[in-house]
């Protein structure tokens, strides 16, 4: 079953120290599940968008985490910056995606706001869909004065009270979380230095103060030059050509055109196939005419590997299975790896859960492209057993060619074997040191890792059995002698562990 998925796009008051941003980002990817899918960074603004998608559980620890790290990094005191702001992580939406509803995202919403005024000491106000008081629905309206003017009416002004949290501000400001339908941040740059020109266009786009639906504006002087900044709430109501074409005839009027636009963040697809449609004047453009789209959608199609291996077909077989073992026990040990990281009972090993979780990463990649691999490796003695016989430079050619298909074909399970034995050695580790909680993953990572070292094991000495020179596959057959007692001592040491930290005994 698939996981429900969220988009989460937190809004950072930093663009200028990548130290900063670097450690929020880490700390967000450090809860599993956590997918970072962009970071945006712009120094006048002095801001950085960080967007990420994760499981709907497992959206609230991450939000937390980035901002907790914040708020411990970035002090408003110090902070300037083009870019409205009341906080250190200043903003912070859900998004549904798939099946995920609205009032999840909600519910999302409440509970980190909740876990950030009680837990964090910092001031919350829920927005859009979220929002509980209508007067808080737009953002626009509670940043209005940004930090200076709340530090001052928060603790006076009921209209200024904190949805949760305290009535008062420290260096990390306040936060406004709320969930919400995806958004474009979207930024179009003038050929003028002229600020005034930059707000005079923002007033006449944004739905404000009578211009375009579902459109906020802000006119803005970045990196010298004038820019008009939006966020376009509803492309499906108001395009993003619309604006710009709005923004390039306001332009116009005022002796000046567009210098070039920039995309903040991500942006559905549909709204760029929107925009190309619109500009090439492609009124029938369909997404499934997108060379990307085509492919993507015939690769989801495609069987499973288990629908593969269930086929009457000889690739892929048990030496594909093999590998595929491996990596899922790779990709466990990197996971009791991650929720050993950032514990304070486990302080001490911080370094080398962190080491074990790169490796695991690397292994599982490399046990993974072995699934492919091992079929293509075994396709080639297919081909060669199908070569002609009918003279004797055929049977020789034939023979050759066997040869070495085989030898191929038995050097990919002896890779396999080779990862397997590391992998449970890592497992044996991360059993005995990790977090003892996730100590039963850790062996189940053992027991996959001892499988995929079996199967492929079996692969190489079937290799070795049909060459017509057996002596070449003697050090195979000697190194996996060697990787079998290593991968014996290490299912020994899991054991061991499993029997002191998870009370597992052996029948």
């Amino acid at each position: 079953m698939t996981a429900r998925l969220v988009e989460c796009i937190p809004n950072f008051s930093e663009g200028r120290r990548t130290e900063v941003l670097d450690a929020i980002q880490a700390a967000v990817a450090a809860v599993p599940g956590v997918h970072i899918l962009d970071r945006h960074s712009d120094h006048d603004h002095n801001r950085s968008v960080l967007t990420f998608a994760c499981p709907v559980d497992q959206a609230v620890p991450a939000a937390l985490a980035g901002i907790a790290k914040a708020a411990q990094l970035i002090d408003l005191e110090q902070h300037q910056g083009e870019h409205p702001r009341i906080g250190a992580a200043d903003v912070v939406p859900f998004v549904p995606l798939g099946e995920t509803t609205m009032e999840e995202c909600v519910a999302l919403a409440r509970e980190l706001g909740r876990r950030v005024g009680m837990e964090l000491g910092i001031p919350v106000y829920l927005y859009e869909a979220a929002a509980q008081r209508p007067d808080r629905t737009n953002l626009e309206d509670i940043r209005r004065g940004e930090y200076e003017q709340l530090k001052q009416t928060i603790g006076s002004d009921p209209d200024r009270e904190p949805d949760f949290g305290p009535k008062r501000l420290g260096p990390a400001g306040a936060t406004v979380i709320g969930a919400r339908k995806p958004l474009i941040a979207y930024n179009v740059y003038l050929a003028t230095d002229d600020v005034e020109i930059a707000k005079q266009i923002a007033r006449a786009v944004r739905q404000s103060s009578g211009g375009l639906r579902h459109v906020k504006a802000l006119g803005l002087l970045v990196e010298g030059r004038a820019q008009v900044s939006m966020n376009l709430t509803d492309h499906s109501r108001t395009p993003i050509h619309r604006a710009v074409e709005l923004i390039r005839r306001e332009a116009k009027r005022f002796g000046v055109a567009i210098h070039h636009s920039e995309l903040v963040g991500l942006a559905p697809q549909a709204s760029l196939i929107e925009a190309a449609g619109w500009y090439l004047q492609l009124d029938g453009l369909q997404p499934d005419q997108i060379l990307e789209n085509r492919l993507y959608t015939a690769a989801a199609a495609a069987p499973s590997l288990t629908d593969r291996l269930a086929a009457a077909t000889p690739t892929p077989g048990g030496g594909s299975a093999a590998a595929y073992a491996g990596a899922m026990a790779a990709a466990l040990v990197g996971m009791v790896a991650r929720l050993t990281l950032g514990k304070r009972d486990y302080a001490k090993l911080q370094e080398r859960m962190g080491a074990i979780a790169d490796r695991s990463d690397l292994l599982r990649a490399a046990l993974e492209g072995a699934v492919e691999q091992d079929a293509r490796a075994f396709e080639g003695v297919l081909q060669a057993l199908r070569l002609p016989k009918g003279t004797p430079e055929q049977q020789e050619e034939r023979t050759a060619q066997l040869e070495r298909a085989t030898e191929q074909a038995a050097a990919v399970p002896l890779t396999v074997c080779r990862l397997a034995v590391e992998t449970l050695e890592l497992a044996a580790e991360v059993a005995q040191d990790g977090n003892r909680n996730a100590a039963s993953d850790a062996g189940s990572a053992g027991a996959l890792a001892q499988a995929a070292l079996y199967a492929a094991g079996l692969n190489v000495s079937a290799n070795a059995s049909s060459l017509q020179h057996p002596a070449t596959g003697y050090p195979w057959l000697d190194e996996l002698e060697q990787l079998r007692s290593k991968g014996e001592a290490a299912a020994e040491r899991l054991k061991a562990a499993l029997t002191e930290r998870a009370g597992s005994t052996s029948r």
